[in-house]
């Protein structure tokens, strides 16, 4: 039996070209339309200004007929392409192979024909269209979900690194930022100084007013030390009735102006709890970074040991570590 190649000739290919159902062409790697026969002229109708092949094409297979054609390797694959009815695709069986010269053969055959096949592709198109646009329903609630959980965490690192009672930074909070400031200061040659504050006698009023006035006196005076600080500054709680403030880009000159300004802002203050009008007085150590000599848990000892000194030489004062 011989084959068909051996029997055709070129005009008989002509001749089956312009009268077969499928779509032929050839185009250059590029996707430049070369020629082509009358089915695919029929589809080229809805796009007469078209000259690339691509443009028949939706988005979505765009890019991969575009890395098919450079290849210029041989790929079948199934997908709509537009056909001469008006705003209609049909769903095509598409094949590429090499051609001479660096072209490439393209051909496209409907397979939807029957109409049952017809009724069953648009069926499953329905379902697709469900499909997504209930995967973008999920998309939403999944977001809105991320967002929730979101919100949870930052609540829930707020609760982690803040005092019960002050709403400061807890302990642990502002020795984290002391540390973030060390290295950071380390890194730029930036100034940076603390300053240890404790509230003098505070244990007689505990044992005077009793431990829930002491807590609402810690209160009130954190509320003072935070309205008295400037915006760069932070401080935190550092234990019972001592606190931290960090003044980066500060030097010790700058620190001691601000704890002279709080020793007296709050030993002008009366504190009203409940009944009783209450009057404290605050011990203020002051140490400045000194790079290359200092750590964290240095610079923190030399201004809690100035804060001794405050307390050795009367009280209601601050002291500069050397």
């Amino acid at each position: 039996m011989l084959k068909l190649a051996e029997i055709i000739t070129t005009q008989d290919v002509e001749k089956i070209l312009e009268t077969i159902h499928a779509m032929v062409a050839v185009v250059e790697k590029d996707g430049r339309l070369v020629s082509w026969n009358s089915a695919f002229a029929s589809c080229k109708k809805r796009f007469p200004s078209t000259d690339n092949i691509t443009d028949l094409f939706p988005d979505k297979d765009k890019l991969v007929l575009q890395r098919q054609l450079a290849d210029g390797a041989q790929a079948e694959w199934v997908t709509e392409i537009p056909t001469n009815d008006a705003d209609k695709t049909s769903l095509c069986d598409c094949v590429l192979f090499p051609a001479p010269n660096g072209r490439v053969i393209f051909i496209a055959e409907r397979i939807d024909s029957e109409p049952v096949l017809q009724e069953s592709i648009e069926r499953l198109s329905r379902q697709v269209r469900l499909f997504q646009i209930e995967s973008e329903v999920s998309k939403k609630l999944a977001h809105n979900k991320q967002v929730e959980l979101d919100a949870v965490v930052v609540q829930a690192k707020e609760v982690a690194q803040t005092d019960p009672l002050t709403y400061l930074y807890n302990r642990r909070a502002i020795v984290r930022e002391l540390q973030d400031e060390v290295m950071r200061a380390e890194r730029y040659g930036s100034l940076l100084s603390i300053s240890i504050i404790d509230v003098d006698h505070f244990k007689a009023i505990n044992d005077m007013y009793g431990h829930p006035v002491g807590d609402e006196v810690l209160r009130q005076m954190a509320n003072h030390l935070r309205e008295g600080i400037r915006s760069p500054d932070v401080i935190g709680r550092y234990g019972g009735e001592e606190f931290i403030i960090i003044l980066p880009s500060s030097d010790a000159k700058a620190a001691a102006e601000q704890a002279a300004r709080l020793c007296k802002q709050i030993g002008e203050t009366t504190l009203q709890v409940k009944e009783h009008s209450i009057r404290i007085t605050l011990s203020i150590g002051v140490a400045q970074l000194k790079i290359g000599e200092d750590t964290w848990d240095s610079l923190l000892k030399r201004a809690d040991n100035a804060m001794y000194d405050a307390k050795e030489q009367g009280r209601g004062r601050w002291v500069v570590a050397e």
